[in-house]
Order: C-alpha cells, then sequence, then structure tokens
C-alpha cells in the first residue's frame, strides 16, 4: 500500500510543538531554539517531510520556477539556448524547466495548458506558430513570456533573436561568390518563421548578384532533423542538372544531405558544396567539416532569461517596458564550401 503523503502537522504532532515552530525549523531556523530545533529535525528526517514548494510559492503569489518551450531539444541549437537560460535562471536564484513540442502545435498548447495552471514564474518560448489561436490564448491569459528565437511585433512582449533575413543572405552570398550559378535551398516547415526568413535571405542574395544570372532550386522538408535532410540529399541527387550547392535551413538537415552525397560518393565541396546553419558542435566535427551561418545560442538564451526575470521582479512601480533584441548572424566558412571560378 501507498504510504501516504507527510505533512507539516503530522511532523507538528509527532516532535510535540506548533506547526508554526515546525515552520520555523525550515524556513527561519535561527529564530528557534538549538534543542528545539534538533528536536523537529529529527522528526522531520524520520517521517522524511519534505516542505511543499508550489504551496508555497502559490500563498506568496510568486513562483520562482521558470519554463522553457522549444521546438526541438534533439537539436544541438536549442540545448545551447537552454544551457545560456538556466546559467541566468541559477544567477538569480530561480529554477529553469525545460518543455520540448518536438515541433507539434498540439504538444505544444498542452504544454502552454500546463505551465498556466502550474503558475510559473514565466515562460521563455520557442513557439512553432505565432500567429496561431492557441498561443493567442495563452498570451491572453497573463503570463509573463518572452519569445526566443523569434520576433514579436514592438511592444506585444519581449523577444530574442538572430537576424535570420541577413543570415540567409550571408550563407547564398558565400555561395555566389564562390562562383556557383545553380543553388538549392532546403528549406524546412515553412510555418516557421525562421525558415522564411532564410529562404527571402537567399533570393534577396541571388537578386543582388552580378550577372550571370543565378538558378535556385528551393528543396522542401517536413522538419528540421537529419531524416529529412538524407531524403533532401536524394532528391538533390535525381535532380538534372544537379546543383553545385546547397544551403540548408539548418545544420541537421546539412548534416543529412552531406550523408547522402558521401553514401553516394558525391564529392564535397568539389561537386557540391554545402552550407548549414546554427553552428552546432557537430557541424565542425562531421566527416567533410561544414561551413555554417553561426547563431549565438547560449547567448540568445541567457539574454531572454535575463528579460523574463526583469519583467517579473519587483521594479519599485516602474512600468515594464518590452524589449526586442537581434543578434547579428556570423557566416563560419570550413571544408564544405570552396573558392571556385567559372
Amino acid at each position: 500500500m501507498a504510504r501516504s503523503k507527510v505533512g507539516i502537522k503530522d511532523v507538528a504532532v509527532a516532535a510535540g510543538v506548533s506547526v508554526g515552530t515546525v515552520s520555523n525549523v525550515v524556513n527561519r531556523p535561527e529564530v528557534v531554539a538549538a534543542a528545539t530545533r534538533v528536536r523537529v529535525q529529527s522528526v522531520i528526517d524520520e517521517l522524511g517531510y519534505v516542505r511543499d514548494g508550489s504551496a508555497r510559492q502559490l500563498r506568496s503569489g510568486t513562483s520562482r520556477t521558470m519554463a522553457l518551450l522549444v521546438l526541438d531539444l534533439a537539436n544541438p541549437f536549442f540545448v545551447d539556448v537552454a544551457r545560456g537560460a538556466e546559467q541566468a535562471a541559477q544567477e538569480a536564484g530561480l529554477q529553469l524547466i525545460t518543455c520540448n513540442s518536438g515541433q507539434r502545435v498540439d504538444t505544444e498548447s498542452a504544454y502552454l495548458a500546463m505551465l498556466t495552471e502550474q503558475r510559473v514564474r514565466g515562460v521563455l518560448l520557442s513557439p512553432v506558430d505565432t500567429c496561431g489561436e492557441r498561443l493567442a490564448r495563452f498570451r491572453r491569459g497573463g503570463i509573463p513570456h518572452v519569445f526566443v528565437d523569434r520576433t514579436v511585433p514592438a511592444g506585444e512582449a519581449c523577444s530574442v533573436a538572430v537576424d535570420d533575413v541577413a543570415g540567409g543572405e550571408l550563407a547564398a552570398r558565400h555561395l555566389v561568390e564562390s562562383g556557383h550559378r545553380h543553388i538549392a535551398f532546403v528549406v524546412g516547415p515553412r510555418i516557421l518563421a525562421q525558415c522564411r526568413d532564410r529562404e527571402t535571405g537567399v533570393r534577396n542574395a541571388l537578386a543582388a548578384a552580378p550577372a550571370p544570372k543565378r538558378r535556385l532550386s528551393v528543396l522542401d522538408a517536413p522538419a528540421l532533423d537529419v531524416s529529412s535532410g538524407r531524403d533532401a540529399g536524394a532528391r538533390l541527387l535525381g535532380m538534372s542538372p544537379r546543383p553545385t550547392a546547397v544551403f540548408c535551413a539548418n545544420d541537421l538537415l546539412a548534416l543529412g544531405v552531406l550523408q547522402a552525397l558521401v553514401a553516394a560518393d558525391v564529392r564535397v565541396p568539389d561537386e557540391m558544396a554545402i552550407v548549414g546553419y546554427d553552428d552546432i558542435e557537430f557541424a565542425g566535427a562531421a566527416a567533410v567539416p561544414l561551413t555554417s551561418v553561426r547563431q549565438p545560442a547560449a547567448r540568445i538564451g541567457h539574454t531572454a532569461a535575463e528579460l523574463l526575470i526583469a519583467e517579473t521582479s519587483d521594479r519599485d512601480g516602474v512600468p515594464h517596458e518590452h524589449e526586442t533584441v537581434v543578434y547579428m548572424p556570423e557566416l563560419v566558412v570550413r571544408a564544405s564550401t570552396q573558392v571556385r571560378r567559372r
């Protein structure tokens, strides 16, 4: 039979003291006489009493728990975001729980409902779709939140992101300057603003490129993962004429494309150059080290957490003003691309 939960009243009865004395032993031991403190602590240890922190937070009206809801924890980019956010939370004496939507709107909605019910301090949010009604319903609920790896109209909420249009331009411009005339872009799910923005950047760079005109082939991928990249790589191999370079919306897609090309004995970068996005640790450690557009992932997470902490802290009556932080990406050139003269 399962043992019932030990409460503070059980400890008080067993120790022969008041509930208030037990509370003081747990929360303010310095105000309790040494002999009493030892006796109560002995009972606490014997009964296995654990303070109910969530109830205490509800009584005080202030939770010490923040949440981070990300698109895909299988993507090392979001692991780095979580690491940065966790560091900021720890510096503020708070705790962070991390939730993974897996790029699914229904899973994201379930987490948002749970986090609202649990009355967390606030949510760091990297949503599947910023325009969905379920997300709008959460935002109307009044839980403080900061968008991560997303931007929203000024004044609506705090947000921290990278300029993905500029990132797409960096990648495409690098391939143009390397002499490529037929470039493929593996875009990923278009419901994601990052994918749409990176495609816009590619198109901007190709439109601005000097003559001769460059050709762009766009390949859709159902998810931002290695498996989808391998599938895109197989489709690239079947194209005629075949592109001489491919830019992928993230590094996991690029690693999948690389696997498909290597398996087909296509030389990278001699026969096809590859550029990824995010610059995760595995990018530089690939069989052919990947050129990639770097995002400061840990810094994004840390900054977003700092903004949420500021929004949810006592500001002595000073109203909170939402901030939009946008970092610029950086191109890291490695062996998967090379300068070509045509």
